[in-house]
């Protein structure tokens, strides 16, 4: 365990009681397909701006059959993506990009201390650490298979100016 200790109590949460589903996690986050690594938000509180999610990771990943063949493990960026899913998703959900995109901005301090395999369930908690409305909002993460950390660090989502739609000019 690093030395900053957790982010949560696991007691604090339940993994059975979903408040946020795919269908839910959608409305705030654009990823659909096999770039989604997001399953479910189970917790989720406005005063410390912590939140707990998870990703159900089964053996029809995409990149199970290559990565590595006979032994799944999900690639680290994955695991990152999945801790920025979450992240997007608490921050579009409490108003904190201004309506902007969340993109990756960076990653600082992440360690990779055991390795995802498939299936399982990968769940990671994240709080806000620093915070410039529509700017930039920095989130420390920890990720978890059962009771083992798997990765930890901080990671930097910026605002990313709207898409322009196809043919506008």
């Amino acid at each position: 365990m690093p030395s900053t200790g957790l982010i949560l109590d696991p007691t604090a949460y339940d993994l059975d009681r979903v408040i946020a589903d795919v269908d839910t996690i959608r409305r705030f986050n654009p990823q659909r397909f096999e770039c989604e690594q997001l399953s479910a938000v189970v917790y989720d509180d406005p005063e410390t701006r912590v939140v707990v999610g998870y990703k159900d990771v089964t053996e029809d990943e995409f990149w199970c059959r290559g990565h590595f063949p006979g032994m799944p493990t999900m690639p680290g960026a994955l695991v990152c993506e999945a801790a920025a899913q979450l992240c997007s998703y608490h921050a579009h959900s409490h108003g904190l990009t201004d309506g902007k995109v969340l993109g990756f901005g960076g990653l600082d301090g992440v360690r990779f201390r055991e390795t995802v395999s498939a299936p399982s369930r990968l769940v990671t908690v994240a709080q806000v650490v620093r915070l410039r409305r529509g700017v930039m909002i920095v989130y420390r993460f920890q990720c978890f298979v059962d009771d083992a950390l798997v990765c930890n660090g901080e990671l930097r989502g910026i605002g990313l100016p709207a898409p322009q739609s196809v043919g506008s000019g």
